[in-house]
């Protein structure tokens, strides 16, 4: 049976896909959980309508990641902290708060999960970090941690 997934299935396929598979599965398994529905032409020409909408939205994402990596090209984040003795930081910079100083900088939300930092700076020093935009689209900022004075 032809059925098109309306939600990701493990193993099967993702949302929107039109996949063949045993009758049975479509209709005890699929479609009372509504995880799919049958291919009927009606159902293929939505399907292929909201593909494209979800095209043109990929597309825009792409192009305001884009915009914003041109806008982060080269950035430097100056964090002044405390510091001990040993100059170690009374505290950490961790990725929420490079999300925080992007963010103020291109005017736009930035999900601290998109930092990747896989532990929280606690020394002084200058630090590259990945931050990815978008699934393809990824920059590094240095992140310069100093102390106050």
């Amino acid at each position: 049976m032809d059925v098109i997934l309306l939600k990701d299935v493990k193993g099967v396929g993702k949302a929107g896909d039109l996949v063949k598979v045993a009758d049975g599965y479509a209709r005890n398994y699929l479609i009372p959980r509504k995880l799919g529905v049958v291919a009927t032409p009606a159902a293929r020409k939505q399907a292929q309508e909201q593909a494209a909408v979800r095209a043109r939205q990929e597309a825009a994402a792409i192009k305001a990641a884009q915009a914003h990596a041109q806008a982060l090209q080269a950035i430097e984040l100056v964090f002044k902290m405390r510091t001990g003795e040993t100059n170690r930081l009374y505290g950490s910079v961790t990725s929420s708060d490079i999300a925080q100083r992007l963010a103020e900088r291109i005017g736009a939300e930035v999900d601290k999960r998109k930092v990747q930092l896989h532990e929280p700076i606690k020394e002084l020093g200058s630090f590259p970090v990945d931050v990815k935009l978008h699934n393809d689209v990824q920059i590094t900022v240095t992140v310069v941690v100093e102390p106050e004075e």
